[in-house]
């Protein structure tokens, strides 16, 4: 009878809400304790003895012990929930690996996917014994399987030991990470600093002079925003809607008024417009048409006009001495012509800012040791993801790194004196960009000693399509790849970044329970079901880039997914010591990072919007840096 009428409700539920979106899963909170013993997943997949895992699945309220590989079975340990469990890895577990086993009194299940067993190993820094490490500075360690090193110990000013946890690291991947040394809290002088990681391993660092950092700052160019478009006004096509009023002279014909002490800065100071189009045609004149800013219009070419790429400029305005200044309060300022979009105006201006500042890391993902000589159309520089290795690759790349591949720009070293290269899959099937590269090509860079640096960015490439299936391979004639690395640049210690807020809650929402009232659209698919409908320059933001989620809480469960319960970014809730990802900020409150690159949630965000759900959490608020 029970079964009936759980049968009954869920038709009734689909018949209600059908029209409008999918139906919530039976793991969404909802009735997980009528489903039996089953494992679902558990991460993370590899692990060290002593590290926290996270294992989700169902009828967990009744689970009496866990078997890890080798025999080891674990009675210790926290059900969260009836799909979850929390348990920290025995020291005895199998080097081989093997399946994850949970018993209750008279069930057992086993995982679906092998756990495998990692060990940490060291092999470089960025630093040598006998230099200096400045207080603010970042360090970087090299070798494999880093993700277990949960701590680096260094001396504070009173040569106490201090820990700097895993969760303050810049980064922390499987081949590097990168640590910030304490800006003022750091004994001045010789030491050498420790390694600590899950399992107990204390690793040296090398032996280095510390040195606080001075009380000097450092000139920093901040933007000061003036209008920015909110994706309300398109494509110029020698039309009159990008015009600009002061508060003196408002006729309710500009798309914004000027406050009058911004205006007056427009007339006396330089200040930048950003255009988008792939070949702007600008007039800069008066809402009369009157007078044209330098008598003439401006093009790609112009020293005015500066070429960002990706279809985007950044024009440089002065209008001291020219004739429109002498019409623009009673005319009005107007941005007309053809073949772009005017998307921000802005004023920027250097300050002082204590602290240091933004600084250039190298990130590598593969060095050649001399092992691989020179390409002559062979295969040798091939790489693949450690999802599809199948043995034929020079190096099998850590899933974290092959995502950023995919995603962000990546550089290559490359040695020979007139190199063609060619960037293909293992199967030689698809170029990347079509063609070969050669000496005179913008995206390669003559280093002037024999190397070239090759930049690289995949997006938008059908290359980009067959990576995962066919590997990436590095191919041509005359050259070596020498090195593969990324630039991160990391803001200093002073300021640098500025949180943009997307959204800010007051609290009335209250907290999530597996519910749906924290929803986000963007503003041109809102169905009034969400909490906030989104500008389109932000939501873009949220699709493309890194934006954060702050939220109270003392044991959250979160599933980021879509208005429809389709999609789960990551195909896994978050909960704490489950990823770096969550921070806890130690007051109760949490941020949640989320980039959206490479997920499946990207297909369907705009129509299906985007969801923060789960269980024992209050978002509070949204935003990114800048």
């Amino acid at each position: 009878m029970k079964n009936i009428i759980n049968y009954l409700g869920a038709l009734l539920a689909v018949v209600l809400i059908g029209t409008t979106f999918t139906a919530c899963s039976d793991n969404d909170g909802l009735g997980s304790a009528d489903v039996g013993l089953g494992i679902k997943t558990f991460f993370p997949r590899k692990v060290v003895p002593n590290q926290p895992i996270t294992i989700n699945g169902s009828g967990f309220l009744g689970a009496t012990e866990i078997r890890f590989p080798g025999g080891v079975t674990v009675t210790d340990f926290e059900v969260v929930s009836n799909d979850m469990i929390r348990v920290n890895t025995p020291a005895a577990i199998a080097e081989e690996g093997g399946k994850l086993i949970v018993r209750s009194a008279d069930d057992e299940v086993e995982s679906p996917l092998p756990m495998t067993v990692g060990h940490t190993v060291v092999t470089g820094f960025s630093k040598q014994p006998g230099e200096q490490a400045g207080g603010g500075e970042l360090i970087t360690v090299f070798g494999s399987d880093l993700e277990f090193i949960n701590a680096v110990e260094l001396l504070d000013p009173d040569s106490v030991w201090q820990l700097i946890d895993h969760k303050d690291f810049y980064r922390k991947g499987t081949s590097n990470l990168i640590f910030r040394v304490p800006l003022k809290n750091i004994y001045k002088g010789t030491f050498v600093g420790k390694l600590h990681t899950y399992d107990g391993l204390e690793i040296p660092m090398p032996e280095l002079t510390y040195e606080p950092a001075a009380d000097e700052g450092h000139m920093e160019v901040v933007k000061t925003t003036v209008w920015k478009n909110d994706g309300s006004l398109g494509e110029i096509n020698w039309s009159g809607e990008y015009r600009f009023a002061p508060e003196s002279n408002s006729t309710g014909e500009e798309c914004y008024t000027v406050p009058q002490d911004i205006w007056e800065r427009l007339k006396t100071e330089t200040f930048y417009v950003t255009i988008k189009g792939a070949n702007p045609q600008i007039r800069v004149t008066s809402g009369w048409w009157s007078t044209t800013w330098t008598g003439a219009d401006i093009q790609p070419g112009n020293e005015l006009l500066e070429d960002l790429g990706d279809g985007v400029y950044k024009l440089t305005v002065n209008l001291a001495g020219d004739p429109l200044l002498d019409v623009l309060d009673a005319q009005h300022l107007l941005f007309t012509g053809g073949g772009y979009a005017v998307d921000e105006i802005f004023f920027e201006e250097e300050v002082w800012v204590d602290g240091p500042g933004d600084q250039e890391v190298k990130v590598p993902v593969w060095t050649n040791g001399g092992q691989l000589g020179e390409i002559n159309w062979s295969g040798e520089y091939r790489f693949a993801p450690e999802s599809n290795s199948t043995g034929e690759e020079c190096y099998t790349v850590p899933m974290d790194v092959w995502e950023r591949l995919k995603s962000e720009t990546f550089y290559v070293t490359i040695k020979g004196a007139n190199p063609q290269i060619r960037v293909t899959s293992g199967w030689w099937s698809t170029t990347w960009t079509g063609a070969d590269i050669q000496p005179g090509n913008e995206l390669l860079e003559d280093l002037g000693d024999g190397t070239y640096t090759l930049t690289v960015n995949l997006a938008g490439d059908p290359l980009l399509d067959v990576l995962d299936a066919q590997h990436l391979l590095f191919t041509g004639g005359g050259y070596s790849v020498e090195e593969i690395y990324f630039i991160d640049v990391i803001h200093g210690g002073g300021g640098a970044k500025t949180p943009v807020v997307i959204w800010q809650g007051d609290g009335s929402a209250g907290a999530v329970s597996w519910s749906g009232q924290y929803r986000f659209s963007n503003v041109e698919h809102s169905t009034g079901e969400e909490i906030y409908a989104i500008p389109m320059d932000q939501w873009e933001i949220i699709k493309t880039g890194t934006f954060y989620v702050d939220l109270q809480a003392e044991d959250p469960q979160i599933r980021v997914t879509t208005g429809w319960w389709s999609t789960t970014w990551t195909g896994a809730d978050f909960q704490p010591g489950t990823s770096d990802l969550l921070k806890d900020n130690g007051d109760g409150t949490w941020t949640l990072e989320i980039n959206f690159s490479g997920d499946p949630i990207l297909d369907v965000l705009d129509d299906q919007h985007l969801l923060l759900t789960g269980d024992r959490f209050t978002p509070t608020k949204l935003y990114y840096y800048e």
